[in-house]
């Protein structure tokens, strides 16, 4: 169970201006497997598993460019912690086997950079598109023997294209489309099978091995009354990890493909309002050979639930 947390400021300087800063967290990468979980640990040292954190800090700056257009830049500012446990067995693998595993949390930091626009075509249908850059982060200098590139770990680069109709003055459909691209990033996007011809850690070390992503997203929205607004929404993707890759994402098991969320906002005052969402993503399993034990099949599966809270005070 994580608690994620998000903040957001807005001011309007002018008729075509606005300000704002957003904060939030990106959390809940963290797997925790017992000693008890298989003989001696999952990988055969003791408890195992990774814990990732990242919080995005991004100021921002919106303009009116016409009464249909509007564009908007972000500055991100990224920190995030890292720390592995319980990896010892692969310390033949890597060239720097002291900065492999349990040595504790470790914090880098980088900058990147958001762009995005929204345009109304007419009064029922609007387009939008955001780009969000690639963000070089600092290494991870106790995990230099994990992480190819000597304990990097950046983020990648995205872009989304969405579109909004209303059917009916109290009824909305929206859809987006977003391509999120791990191939930019070595220790997300290279094999498992580098290990033969790199040690871990190395730049072309083995990484998780996941492919790049398309999200396909599709909501609903009925204005119930003028103070509250009902929300349904669906997203599907390939998940990202090859059955070839599966070891190694016994630590990061992402494969999830289905979301299926609702959601509503209320407005006790026209400065008030409260805000709630819930999400659930089904079972996915992926199997496939243990690349360091062929004969040995593996699974890596996960399902996920969340519930969000907001409250928007109109000072």
């Amino acid at each position: 169970m994580f608690a994620i947390p998000e903040f957001a400021i807005g001011h309007q300087l002018n008729e075509k201006v606005n300000i704002g800063l957003l904060v939030y967290g990106n959390g809940g990468m963290n797997t925790e497997y017992s000693a008890e979980s298989a003989p001696e640990g999952t990988f055969y040292a003791g408890m195992a598993g990774v814990d990732l954190k990242q919080l995005f800090i991004s100021p921002t700056l919106s303009y009116k460019l016409n009464e249909q257009t509007r564009l908007g830049v972000s500055p991100i500012y990224v920190v995030q912690q890292f720390e592995a446990q319980g990896l010892e067995n692969f310390a033949p693998f890597s060239q720097s086997p002291e900065a492999l595993t349990n040595n504790g949390t470790d914090t880098s930091t980088g900058f990147g950079v958001q762009l995005g626009i929204s345009h109304a075509i007419n009064s029922s249908l609007s387009l939008g598109a955001s780009y969000r850059s690639a963000v070089s982060m600092e290494e991870f200098d106790s995990y230099k023997g994990l992480f190819a590139e000597q304990g990097g770990f950046d983020l990648p680069s995205s872009f989304q294209l969405g579109a909004a109709y209303k059917l009916t003055p109290s009824n909305q459909v929206v859809f987006d489309w977003q391509k999120i691209n791990y191939s930019e990033v070595k220790s997300i996007a290279n094999p498992i099978n580098n290990l033969m011809s790199a040690p871990l850690g190395a730049n072309a070390g083995a990484g998780f091995g996941w492919n790049d992503m398309t999200i396909y997203k599709l909501g609903y929205q009925w204005q119930r009354t003028p103070q509250q607004k009902i929300r349904f929404g669906v997203s599907y993707t390939e998940q990202p990890i090859p059955s070839s890759q599966v070891i190694l994402n016994i630590l990061a098991p992402g494969v999830q493909e289905w979301h299926f969320t609702t959601g509503f906002s209320h407005s006790f005052t026209n400065k008030v309002q409260l805000n709630a969402m819930a999400f659930y993503s089904p079972a996915k399993k992926v199997t496939g050979a243990n690349y360091l034990a062929p004969n040995q099949q593996v699974s890596i599966e996960m399902k996920q639930t969340g519930l969000g809270v907001s409250i928007v005070w109109e000072i």
